[in-house]
């Protein structure tokens, strides 16, 4: 009996501390969420590097994104994809093909619209460590999915201590891949062009594209 109340005392100390350390993670993620909603639009230019070292696979590569509203204009791997609110265009200059889709509301998908706000539900939250970056001080909050079911194991999302702005996403696979996105540059409220978001179809079929509709 002796041995069993410290035991105990320690693991309600335990779970208390878990509970708290749960809460201040997600506090931190909502006062990003806001930080993030309350902008008209955002560009963010990133590095992407994808990691398995049993597969023997390391690749970097670097891409950026223009997001307003669920709208967005997403260059990646030499490729272009343009969500305009309905339709989602992917151009693929090397096989001068363009594929037309549209986006269903019940798409649970990562899109580049969802990727600075995809962590506001389906997750678990810890608070982890806090890293000094070139004199920026990034706290990381790990992310672990609720269903088990999920091919990710974890995620840990760094955020910027000042801006509330996420500054790397590390995404670890059950499979063993290791997915890295670094933020270079996040700007916000830029003068956009009002034809941004809209697709000239008639241009890609006047250069030779063929156009594909899903």
């Amino acid at each position: 009996m002796k041995n069993i109340v410290p035991l105990l005392l320690i693991l309600i100390c335990s779970s208390f501390a878990y509970g708290q350390e749960s809460l201040k993670a997600k506090a931190l993620l909502d006062e990003v969420y806001n930080k993030v909603q309350s902008y008209d639009n955002i560009e963010v230019e990133f590095k992407y590097a994808l990691e398995n070292k049993e597969a023997n696979i390391n690749q970097e590569t670097r891409g950026d994104v223009t997001l307003q509203g669920d709208k967005y204009l997403f260059n990646y791997l030499g490729s272009q994809q343009l969500y305009d609110g309905k339709k989602v265009y992917t151009v693929v200059p090397e096989n001068e093909e363009v594929t037309i889709e549209d986006r269903s509301e019940e798409d649970n998908t990562i899109t580049p619209s969802k990727m600075l706000t995809f962590y506001k539900s389906g997750h678990n939250y810890a608070w982890d460590i806090l890293q000094n970056v070139q004199g920026r001080k990034i706290q990381y909050v790990k992310l672990t999915p609720i269903d088990t079911n999920s091919e990710i194991a974890s995620i840990l999302l760094g955020i910027d201590a000042q801006t509330k702005h996420i500054y790397k996403l590390i995404e670890t696979g059950k499979n063993g891949t290791k997915t890295t996105i670094t933020v270079n540059s996040f700007k916000t409220n830029q003068p956009l062009s009002k034809t941004l978001f809209t697709f000239d179809e008639a241009k890609y079929e006047d250069d030779g594209y063929y156009i594909i509709r899903n």
